[in-house]
């Protein structure tokens, strides 16, 4: 009697179990399906597609400026002059000659930014592993850095803007339509291009790059230029605008597209942990995160103003008198003179912030949960930021500590492609040192 009993209660208990077997959910899947009803709602074509970014190569995904068509040949001839030391031909400094980049302020290991909370160009002495250890020269006159006034923007996904730096001032088209009575300064913006395209053009002169035949011919890059623009006459060809032309092609194959939670979007629910997903729910949903950094990029072409401190609140930070610091600070403002616009800067794309090391366009921050938090509490560290123009998101959300937990998470592991290097080439046509070139950076880097 007794065995019968006990077979019975085992029969049940089996039974029990497949019951709740079946309306049992993993928390990961579970996390999953939430999250894609989310996306789903506000995808523009209610897919998952929505928010993923293309593959390098595919050139007719990628967003590109119809002046400048991506080709492979530009693309390949703006991979090495964005690293090439030997551009440094016009330095104020003779001695600092052919010893930085583009990528001595825009490099792979700190997110293609600066591992420094004010980048540095030519005067600058090392680099370390990602850039953090670059210090200014101080045996030369300080007016001879090239050192900016706000901190140094990612090029990653800079293919889904149409305008560049913090104030959108780079760019003939889309945004800045209306603003020509301030183009005084940036005339490569009536040339008609996006903003990639002019700064890549402008950022030449203004970090003292050069490309001209000489160099075209002394370093090795007459045939990559007569393959990248074979259209163009001779004559016209070795130039600092197709040089930005091609390096602003090679910008926008710079994607993110690796990273775990585009991982994640192709299928891979695996990608992410329950804590990155439970963080993207909130970053598509309480936290209003996603009403500015939107699309596959994770960024707007829009304009916010949080209130975060500038160079003269953070410290360690120098500026130059000839910097226009206040039209600096005024931010979107500065530029148009909208008053409606002042202490606005241009929202940033999120992926592999974590890379870089000082956030906001201050580097005020140091880590990202810091500026969650901030951003969550709605206290802003400028006191000429107008209340009237802050953000509505500013202090509004009310995030718990486990919620900006989570959305810390996702910002930093689930953003993160960790292998930019696919992106870095293995050596320049001049075979010298990159992305920086001084006796220093020469010995951390390993290149003597």
């Amino acid at each position: 009697m007794k065995k019968i009993i006990t077979l019975t209660c085992i029969i049940s208990l089996f039974l029990f179990s497949c019951s709740d077997d079946d309306d049992y959910i993993p928390v990961g899947s579970r996390l999953d399906k939430d999250l894609i009803t989310i996306l789903t709602t506000l995808s523009e074509d209610k897919t998952l597609s929505y928010f993923i970014l293309p593959e390098s190569d595919d050139y007719l995904k990628i967003p590109q400026d119809p002046l400048n068509i991506i080709t492979k040949e530009k693309v390949e001839l703006g991979k090495l002059l964005l690293h090439e030391t030997a551009l440094g031909r016009k330095p104020k400094m003779a001695e600092m000659k052919a010893t930085y980049s583009c990528a001595s302020c825009h490099q792979a290991a700190a997110g293609f930014s600066s591992a420094l909370k004010q980048g540095i160009g030519e005067c600058g002495i090392g680099f370390g592993t990602n850039g953090g250890d670059r210090i200014i020269n101080t045996t030369v006159p300080i007016d001879s850095v090239d050192i900016q006034p706000i901190r140094s923007p990612t090029l990653l996904n800079v293919a889904y803007q149409d305008v560049m730096l913090w104030n959108g001032q780079f760019g003939g088209t889309g945004t800045n339509k209306g603003t020509e009575a301030n183009w005084g300064q940036i005339p490569e913006n009536f040339l008609g291009f996006q903003g990639i395209e002019v700064q890549a053009i402008k950022g030449q002169g203004v970090h003292r790059l050069l490309v001209d035949e000489d160099f075209v011919t002394t370093f090795g890059y007459k045939e990559m230029f007569d393959l990248a623009f074979a259209d163009i006459t001779e004559t016209q060809r070795y130039t600092t605008k197709n040089a930005g032309l091609a390096i602003a092609a090679y910008e926008r194959t710079l994607l993110a597209n690796k990273s775990p939670w585009q991982e994640w979007l192709k299928g891979d629910r695996s990608a992410m942990s329950n804590a990155e997903k439970r963080g993207a729910i909130t970053f598509f949903g309480k936290g209003k995160c996603y009403e500015c950094h939107s699309g596959p990029a994770l960024s707007d072409k829009g304009f916010y103003a949080f209130g975060m401190g500038d160079f003269d609140n953070s410290g360690k930070a120098i500026v130059l008198d000839n910097a226009g610091f206040e039209n600096v600070k005024k931010g979107r403002g500065g530029f148009t003179k909208n008053t409606a616009d002042n202490y606005k800067f241009k929202t940033p794309t999120l992926y592999n912030l974590v890379d870089n090391g000082f956030y906001g366009h201050g580097g005020t921050f140091t880590s990202v949960r810091d500026v969650i938090a901030y951003k969550n509490n709605g206290v802003a560290q400028s006191a000429e930021a107008t209340v009237e123009n802050l953000a509505p998101q500013f202090g509004t959300i009310g995030l718990t500590d486990e919620e900006i937990n989570n959305l810390t998470a996702f910002v930093e592991n689930s953003l993160r492609d960790s292998n930019l290097n696919r992106y870095v080439p293995e050596r320049l046509k001049s075979g010298q040192c990159f992305p920086t070139n001084d006796i220093q950076s020469q010995i951390d880097l390993g290149c003597n």
